[in-house]
C-alpha cells in the first residue's frame, strides 16, 4: 500500500533495496530478507525482463515464490523494493503534550514540582497560572524568556 500522509522526512528513510539470486533452473523460493505487504510493493525480473504479479508470490511476506522456476544464471533473479523503509520516532512522555477534543485543547500542568532552567538561548510559555512549589527552584537565565499567559 502507498504512503499516504505527509512526506517521510528524508533523514528517516532508507532508499528502496534491491536483492538478487542465483536461479537454478529447479528452485523456486527466495528469501527476501525483508518483509512486504504484497507483491504490489516488489519489482521482480529474470533475466532482464519484469515479470507480472501473476509469475509470482509472496505468500508470507518474505519469501518470493515463483510459479515455475526461473532459467539457471548469475544474480539473474532481481528483486527491487518499491517502497521506502521508514523509520519512526517515539517522543518522550514530556514532549507528546495532553490534548483534549481532538487535539483542539492542550492542556498542562499548574505547579512547577521540578527544578527548571531556562537557559539564555530559550523561550518558554506557560499558559494559564503558575506556583513554583516549595523547595523547587525556577532559574531564567540572562537573556532567557518566560511568558505566562
Amino acid at each position: 500500500m502507498a504512503y499516504l500522509g505527509n512526506p517521510i522526512p528524508a533523514n528517516f528513510q532508507a532508499p528502496p533495496a534491491v536483492v538478487r539470486f542465483n536461479g537454478d533452473a529447479s528452485t523456486t523460493t527466495f528469501a527476501l530478507g525483508r518483509t512486504v505487504g504484497s507483491v504490489q510493493e516488489i519489482l521482480v525480473s529474470v533475466d532482464g525482463v519484469v515479470q507480472d504479479t501473476s509469475a509470482y508470490t509472496v505468500p508470507d511476506g518474505s519469501t518470493l515464490t515463483f510459479t515455475a522456476a526461473p532459467s539457471s544464471g548469475t544474480n539473474n533473479i532481481f528483486v527491487y523494493f518499491l517502497d521506502l523503509s521508514a523509520g519512526s520516532v517515539t517522543p518522550a512522555a514530556e514532549n507528546k503534550g495532553n490534548f483534549k477534543n481532538g487535539g483542539m485543547f492542550r492542556t498542562n500542568a499548574q505547579a512547577l514540582d521540578t527544578n527548571i532552567t531556562i537557559l539564555a538561548t530559550e523561550n518558554a510559555q506557560v499558559t494559564g497560572t503558575l506556583t513554583v512549589n516549595s523547595g523547587i527552584t525556577l532559574t531564567i537565565n540572562d537573556g532567557g524568556r518566560l511568558v505566562i499567559s
